[in-house]
């Protein structure tokens, strides 16, 4: 986390899009940023967790093997099963993985000494978005057929033809464009603005006890420093509800592709 105080007798500098820029870890030139070791020590914690969570699966669960279970029982019934349908456990591992990814790479945002949420940098949630895309498509275009998924993508019945004119290029524009920029966009400004606003509370809090001083500035600043521990409690349960809501609207997209009519 860098500290945006100014030099002294400046005042207060508040956060903003500098502090989502990290140097190399290994020097200015090194392309190994915070980020990526965030990315790094996350991929290693999910596949360790799993990993030793199915190791010696029993009829009574240990606690982490009972911990393993509940994640991906919570994805299959609350996400894939309830989205898809029947045919959604196929996808379970899929979205269990990244259900466990998104979390475990937004919670880093509010845990110490990393604190910093790695998918609030575009270009993990763009990435991801287009895994996403590929997957739902393929899937599309593997029941349907190239030109059936296409038609009943751009051409649902029931409907008048000259409305067509207008829809098919929005249904097209709609599922091959907007669908991942959205996924992407969603998550990235979510973990921005959360980090950001919490970042204020903090140093805004740390500069008023301890820069400003005087009665005021410790009460004011006590008071922020307060609602900065009230923040992160706020901002985990949103950390986990973005990387619920990115895996469902996945499921939903792969559940529209498997209709014959979507």
């Amino acid at each position: 986390m860098s500290f945006p105080l100014a030099a002294e007798g400046e005042g207060f500098r508040s956060p903003g899009p500098r502090d989502f820029e990290f140097p190399g870890l290994f020097g200015a030139e090194s392309f190994f940023t915070k980020p990526m070791l965030i990315i790094v020590l996350g991929t290693v914690a999910i596949a360790a967790f799993y990993y030793l969570a199915a190791r010696r699966a029993a009829t009574v669960p240990g606690k982490l093997q009972f911990a393993g279970e509940s994640v991906y029982g919570f994805v299959r019934n609350s996400i894939a099963l309830d989205a898809i349908g029947h045919e959604g456990r196929k996808y379970v591992p899929y979205l269990a993985t990244l259900f466990s990814f998104i979390a475990v790479l937004n919670i880093s945002g509010i845990i110490p000494v990393l604190q910093f949420p790695a998918t609030s940098r575009i270009a993990i949630p763009l990435f991801l978005a287009i895994i996403s895309w590929a997957i739902y498509n393929a899937i599309g275009i593997k029941r349907q057929g190239l030109v059936g998924y296409f038609k009943n993508m751009m051409f649902p019945p029931g409907i008048p033809w000259p409305v067509y004119i207008l829809l098919a290029p929005i249904e097209l524009f709609s599922t091959f464009f907007v669908r991942p920029i959205t996924l992407a966009l969603r998550l990235t400004f979510n973990m921005f603005a959360g980090h950001l606003v919490l970042l204020l509370f903090v140093l805004g809090g740390e500069y008023l006890v301890f820069e400003k001083g005087g009665l005021v500035g410790i009460a004011a600043g006590s008071v922020a420093l307060f609602g900065s521990l009230v923040l992160t409690f706020f901002e985990g349960f949103v950390q986990l509800l973005q990387a619920y809501v990115f895996t469902l609207l996945t499921a939903l997209y792969i559940g529209g592709a498997l209709a014959d009519e979507h």
